[in-house]
């Protein structure tokens, strides 16, 4: 991880990292994680977003950010009338295909229905270089029901998969994922028992827009 001066002053970021993102029927909410996404102090190298055949306007939408932003890879699939089961990673999996950057350094599994600071993935990338064996992490889910934020209790070894950063090192130390229910706890345990630890963020929030499940 390394920064480089540029004008003015400013530092840029110039960690590698992709974002996978499964969604489904999100029209009403994947603008609030498209601008939080490109508002970002460091962009990624490449951001995935999978629709798992949408029946609303996600498809659209999709494509019109595809167009904007180069670093956008829209990929859709067919719908088969219901949600995927197993939390989206069915979709996530299908984005690991399209991933052209083969030297980065950060994986990100991510909702397409939350909003976040613009600097959230840069302390992200602070928590892991602070801690060398940290495999797995990921901000504090806010639900937003009504005017109220509610946080989402979790143990605090425990990462949502709903913003899960995987470490490239952990990642290829995991030889895959689970296809199915619980993959989100399985990866935990498995980066567990091979000596990683994963790690629930309280400082880094996002809002989440959509009741989880």
């Amino acid at each position: 991880m390394s920064y480089q001066p540029i004008a003015y002053g400013v530092l840029v970021n110039t960690t590698k990292y992709c974002i996978i993102t499964p969604v489904r029927d999100e029209e009403e909410f994947i603008g609030k994680t498209f601008e939080s996404v490109a508002a970002q102090t460091v962009v990624p190298c490449q951001w995935i977003i999978v629709d798992d055949g949408s029946s609303d306007r996600t498809p659209q939408i999709i494509d019109d950010y595809a167009r904007r932003y180069p670093w956008i890879t829209a990929l859709h699939r067919k719908n088969t009338g219901v949600r995927s089961t197993g939390g989206g990673i069915g979709g996530f999996l299908s984005g690991l295909e399209q991933l052209r950057t083969s030297d980065w350094q950060f994986l990100v599994n991510l909702d397409g229905d939350l909003s976040f600071a613009p600097d959230y993935f840069q302390r992200c990338f602070e928590h892991f270089k602070a801690s060398p064996n940290l495999g797995i992490a990921g901000g504090m889910i806010y639900n937003k029901i009504g005017d109220r934020l509610i946080p989402e209790k979790v143990a605090d070894f425990h990462v949502r998969g709903a913003t899960k950063v995987y470490r490239r090192e952990c990642w290829d130390n995991l030889g895959g994922m689970w296809n199915g229910l619980g993959w989100d706890t399985i990866d935990e345990v498995k980066a567990n028992i091979r000596g990683w630890e994963t790690r629930s963020l309280p400082d880094l929030p996002l809002i989440h827009y959509r009741a989880t499940g």
